[in-house]
Formats: C-alpha cells, structure tokens, sequence
C-alpha cells in the first residue's frame, strides 16, 4: 500500500496532478492526497507516467525545442527590450545589451542553458527540470535487497544493536515489543538472548548470540617475547590461609618484626595485606587474607595470585571448616602448600591429631611418606619460624619462578581505598615487568598516571620489579579487587578501553533488567509485596564493602530482604545521607566515620547512621531488624466452651443468649466462634457478657451468663459457643 503523496514526491509530480490520472485511469476511491493505493495500481501510475516522461523528452530532444517554461521565456523576451518613451515625440529607445548577456541568450535559443547554468542547478534544482528528468532504468526499478537468513549478535546488545544487524527500523522493533510483548523499551535498552531470539524468530531471521571477547587482545601491541637471556629468578609470592584466631597474622608480624594485629579489629584481619620480606639474601612476599567465613572471595582472590600456600593451623583447635575451604582454594589454585601448625606451645595443643586431620583431607607429611611439609610454629617462643622460611625458599627453587624484569608492568589489584591526603590508593601485586614513577595504568575501568609509589613499609619508591607489592596514587577511580593491571603507552587508548569496559559493564545491568510481562505479573506482585531494609554501605576499603554487601544479602529470606542502595569507598557524605532520606534507607560506615556537615544532616533529617569495626556487629543488628520485619507466627488457643440454654428475644436490641460455661472461660473481649452440629456458622467477636444484670469481663466454667453476638441473631438453643484467642509469636531467620 502506497499514499497519493508519498508516490507524488517519488515520481516529482503534484498531488493534484497524480489525483487526476487516477481518476483518468479508473480510480474514482482516490479523492485525497492522503488515500492509498494498491501495490498494482501504483505500478500502473509509475509505468504510465515515467514511460510518458520518457517519451516526452525524447521527442523534445529529436525536435530541437528547449525544455523551457513558456512564461519565463515571454518573460526573458519582454525584457530584452524596452520602450522608454521622452516628451510628446515618442521615440523607441533600446537600452544596450551586454555581450554575456546576448551569450545568455544565445546558448537559452539554442537549448545549452542547462550546461551554462550547471553549477546554479546543482544548488537549486528548478520544478520543471525535475519533472521531465529522464529517470534511469536502474533507479526507476530497483532491485530489492536480499534478506540476510543469518545474522550474529553480540552480547551485551541494545535495540539500536538489534535494529542495524536486523535491518529493521528501530522504531518497528520498540512498537512490536510494546504492542506484543507489553515490554516498555528505549533505543538504547538492553535486551536478553532469549528476547533477541525471539524478535529473529518474528522477523524471519535466524540471530546467532555471540559473547563479547575479553580485551585481553587489546594488549596484543603491547607483547613482548619473553627471551630466555632475560628471564631472572624472582621472589616467591605466599599467601597465608586458614581458620579465623588460628595466628596467620601473628605469625607473619612475628617473620616481620611487626605489630600489625593490635591496629585490627576485634583480632579479624579486615582486607588483605602484603609484605616483602628478606631471609639469607633472598627475598619472600607474602600475603595475609582474612580467615572469616565472611571474606570467602577475598580469600579465593589471595589463592589465585600466589605461587605457595602456608596452611596455618591451630595446633589446639585442629582442622577447622574455614581450613578445608582454605585448602579447597589452595587446591582450586593448583599451587604447593606448606603447614604451619601454630600455637604448639599452648597446654592443649596435640600435633599429631592435627596431622591425622590433615591426612585424611589428603595432606600427607614427608616423615608419612607424604609430600607436604608440616611444621611446628610458635609466636611466643618464635619457634620454627627460620625453619619456615627455609622450606618456603626450597619450594621456590623447585618451581623455578622466572620473571622480565625488563618489560611493561603487570599484575593484579589487591585493594583499594580513599586516602585523606593521597586520594585514590590501589595496593598492586607487580607479577612481571617493571613499575615505574610516571607509568601510565590500567586495570578495570579505571586508568591512570602513576604519581606515586610506596613499598610495604609506606616508604616511597621510583620503581618496583616483580613480585613486588606497591601501593600507587594517581588512578582516576577506585579499581575492583582482583582487577588486572597493565602499564601502557598511550594515555589516550588507557581512557578509551575503560570507558569501553564501563559502557559494556552497563549494558549487562541494563539487559539483567527484567521487564514486567504478563508472564511475570504475579511474581512481580509478590515481589513487591516483600519487606526490605535499605543499605547503604561506606567502608574504608573496597574489598571490606564488596564482603559486608555480600554478608547483608545472604541473610535475606523471600520475605524479608536487605537492599543495597549504594556501596563506596572513604567516609560518609552528605550526599549518603541524602539518598539515605530521600530512600529511607539506614547508613552503615565500616571503619569510617561521617563528615561533621553529614553528621549535622543526618541529626537534622533522622537517618539512622550506625558505624562498626567488627562484621559480626553489623551483620547481627541487621538480622535482628529484618526479624522484627516477619510477620508473627499466629497460634490460636481455645479458652473455652458455653452451651446455649435460652434463647430471650429483646427489641431494639436482639437476641440474647443464656449460656453455661461448660468447660474454661470466656472473656468479654475474646474472639467466639458459634457452632451447630458441629459446623461453625459465624466467627466474630461478643457484644455484651453479663452475670445477671452486671457486666462481666470473664465468667469461669460452672457460671451462667448472658451474651449478644456482634452482628449476629440466629442463634438456637442447644448451640455451642467457643471462645479462643491468637497469640503472636516472634519468627527468628533460619
């Protein structure tokens, strides 16, 4: 189907025009520019009309006559002369004619004024021109363009992503998931794989999901053959893994000549931390992650970069659940272990039970016949600690670790945090190549110039080689741990793959959004329907706010449930604590405190700000909060029993039943419910207990009474009325 106006501006012609020849050729239901035709009466107009201008113009051509209006010809003609006329002798005067001018008109006469004019008809192409244009035979009947069967998508895809590789307008693909799927949608709207399929599927097309490859071949520029001559023996990396209170950080402040566990909360290592430390003129950097359940990723993430394990163990305690998920991490990383039993100078310590614990999870000790080294440690009387050292060095020796130094830096992001004075602090990993003052960074969606380098002893440094731990300044945001790092040349190419990297990291939120169908209408119901408790997290670290966003979500249950509004990284702000008002959310500070200003605020506007040290206090109050949320469980307790004796039928008022408590007692404020052969015809509530003439709250088995049902009158002699109350018992979360 074709309108009148849209063929008219196709074919160059007026509406009117194109109205008559319809009406010329039989087609008297067009009346209206905006009424439309068939697809075979349009082809009909087009072969008439441009056969037509065809033949129009040839003939023109054959004739010689130019192809010029009438009117401005006579007009042209008219004033290439004029009479001026002077007094009463009235003379003809002809003005002189420039040459260029008779030129003109010469090459007008003789049919060149399209070639005289060409570069004036280029800017503004004349009506009549445009009319008897010869059409081409291609552009007059062009071939339509073959539909691909075929297409592949890449995931993460929008509409505009969809649109161009369907061929099909976006607007188009908006209105049919509106209209058939009753999905409100944007151009720029992330879509699902099933919903891409789907739209394949109704536009005949087969759509082939394709994932987004990692930009890890963004760097192919950036390789360099490692060659053996320059490949140098580097220190071992060790992380120390095991049970909350077992002494992985005791042990390592007393290989440090440290004190670091006295600044920690509650005796819990809250992030993880590195160190460089030198034994016999070797070097050994070793990493301590927290050993609460809680900080489970930060401990995966501790295994995956390390090339030993120092299992501690208590010695007293034994092998505990956090220890075979330490060893489940050491052995999901495929590195060695080494066991540390700790604390052997405690009164209750048993070395061989712990032996025979760790033999049964497959650790087998070398004086079994095993391969694992196991040896006996102690903080108070620093025993073993040289012994330590050394088999960690022999492990080192029979893994050959090999680095270059003399390339680009890389390694992994261990931590991240807000510095008061330094701004944005990233604690790096150096695994090959060398960082140096100056370098620029990048690792996730952050980039940066490196402005400042510190070792593990806060000291500054202009380079750092591998396996060196570092914390940098100068990173433009703060990275996710367990991010990768890359030293690169280009600042400008850094900015452009990390704003490609957050754009992507979008659009996978905005295609996990779920839009709200008929299919899913009543889950959305009930969702809306669950009590939540919003959250908003500021920590000192972001590791410490990724774990205690975690801890917050797993405790939630289908009806009651944390959500975090927002996470972050340095103190709380005022504009924390206005999303915390406008959202009626509570603000949690983990080892921050708020800015006087937000302090202020948050008086002023009662947003509750609670700020801990410890995960175990927040993760507790927010549980005993989402508690108060449940709703009680009700149990209903029958209090007792009356028969109906007499009936007294009282105008104004009703019937009123004489009663005698059979059994328990019944309360003037109780719920009743009233049975007759054993059916139960009404559930309410008692208008009025008397004993005799006196109102009574309570009448006790073996009494008569008098009672008035609320709303109810059919009652009978020989009915039974059961009194009963529901008591509501507080729900705790499994």
């Amino acid at each position: 189907m074709v309108r009148i106006n849209k063929l008219a501006k196709d074919l160059g012609f007026k509406n009117s025009f194109l109205i008559e020849k319809c009406q010329e050729y039989g087609f008297v239901d067009i009346k209206h520019h905006a009424n439309a035709l068939t697809d075979e009466q349009a082809s009909l107009l087009r072969s008439k009309l441009v056969s037509g201008a065809k033949q129009s113009v040839s003939v023109k051509e054959k004739s010689g006559t130019p192809v010029v209006k009438k009117v401005g010809t006579e007009k042209k003609a008219a004033g290439a002369a004029k009479v001026v006329s002077k007094g009463s002798d009235a003379t003809t005067v002809r003005r002189r004619i420039p040459l260029w001018k008779q030129k003109a008109r010469e090459d007008l006469i003789k049919g060149r004024w399209k070639e005289v004019t060409k570069v004036s008809q280029q800017k503004r192409p004349r009506r009549f021109e445009k009319r008897t244009k010869e059409v081409p035979d291609e552009q007059a009947v062009a071939p339509p363009k073959e539909k691909e069967s075929k297409v592949t998508v890449e995931l993460p895809a929008t509409i505009k992503d969809v649109s161009a590789a369907l061929g099909v307008k976006a607007g188009d693909i908006i209105s049919k998931l509106l209209i058939g799927h009753n999905i409100f949608a944007t151009i720029n709207q992330g879509l699902d794989g099933e919903l891409i399929e789907m739209l394949g599927i109704e536009y005949g097309v087969e759509i082939e999901l394709k994932q987004a490859k990692e930009d890890e071949d963004e760097f192919s520029l950036e390789e360099v053959d490692d060659q053996e001559e320059d490949l140098k023996a580097r220190a071992p990396i060790v992380t120390f893994l095991g049970h909350v209170d077992h002494g992985k950080t005791s042990l390592l402040d007393s290989i440090r000549k440290t004190n670091v566990v006295s600044f920690e909360a509650g005796g819990i290592t809250q992030h993880i931390g590195a160190y460089r430390v030198e034994t016999n003129g070797k070097s050994v950097v070793f990493l301590d992650t927290p050993g609460h359940e809680a900080f489970t990723a930060m401990r995966a993430r501790g295994a995956n970069v390390t090339d030993l394990v120092v299992l501690v163990v208590a010695a007293d305690d034994g092998v505990m659940p956090q220890t075979e998920e330490a060893i489940n991490h050491a052995r999901a990383a495929d590195v060695p272990i080494v066991v540390a039993i700790n604390k052997v100078d405690k009164p209750g310590a048993n070395v061989q039970k712990v032996k025979q614990q760790l033999a049964s999870l497959e650790l087998n000790p070398e004086e079994w016949g095993g391969k694992v080294q196991m040896i006996e440690t102690s903080v108070v009387t620093k025993a073993g600690l040289d012994t330590l050292l050394d088999g960690l060095l022999l492990e080192a020796e029979i893994l050959e670790l090999k680095a270059v130094s003399k390339k680009p830096a890389r390694g992994i992001v261990l931590e991240a945090h807000v510095h008061e004075g330094r701004g944005i602090i990233a604690n790096l990993l150096v695994r090959e190549g060398t960082l140096k003052h100056g370098d620029i960074v990048l690792c996730g969606q952050t980039y940066g110039r490196v402005r400042a380098i510190y070792n593990d002893h806060g000291k500054e440094i202009k380079v750092a080689g591998p396996s060196t731990p570092v914390a940098i300044s100068g990173l433009s945001t703060c990275p996710e741990a367990g991010d990768k790092f890359y030293s690169i040349k280009d600042i400008q190419k850094a900015r452009e793959i990390a704003s490609k990297r957050e754009r992507k990291m979008r659009e996978v939120a905005l295609s996990d959004r779920q839009h709200v169908t008929l299919d899913n209408l009543y889950k959305k119901i009930e969702e809306g329907q669950v009590k939540e408790i919003k959250v908003i997290i500021k920590a000192d670290f972001k590791g410490s706010a990724e774990v205690l966003k975690k801890s917050l979500e797993e405790i939630s249950t289908k009806e009651v449930r944390t959500r975090i509004l927002h996470s972050g990284v340095g103190g709380i702000t005022e504009t924390d604590i206005l999303l915390a008002d406008a959202s009626d959310a509570i603000v949690i500070g983990f080892h921050v405190v708020p800015e006087d200003k937000a302090k202020i605020l948050a008086e002023s506007c009662g947003v509750d700000v609670r700020l801990y040290k410890i995960i175990y206090d927040a993760t507790n109050d927010i549980k005993a909060a989402l508690e108060g949320l449940l709703e009680p469980d009700k149990i209903e307790q029958v209090l007792g029993s009356v028969e109906v004796r007499k009936l007294f039928k009282v105008s104004k008022i009703g019937n009123i039943a004489g009663c005698y408590v059979k059994s328990g007692k019944i309360l003037r404020n109780s719920h009743i419910r009233l049975i007759r052969d054993s059916v139960v015809l009404f559930d309410g509530k008692i208008a009025t207990l008397r004993v005799v003439k006196d109102d009574a709250k309570e009448v006790r088995a073996g009494f008569e009474c008098g009672l008035r049902i609320a709303g109810f009158d059919d009652i009978k002699v020989g009915d039974v009325i059961e009194s009963y109350e529901i008591q509501h018992i507080a729900r705790r979360l499994e």
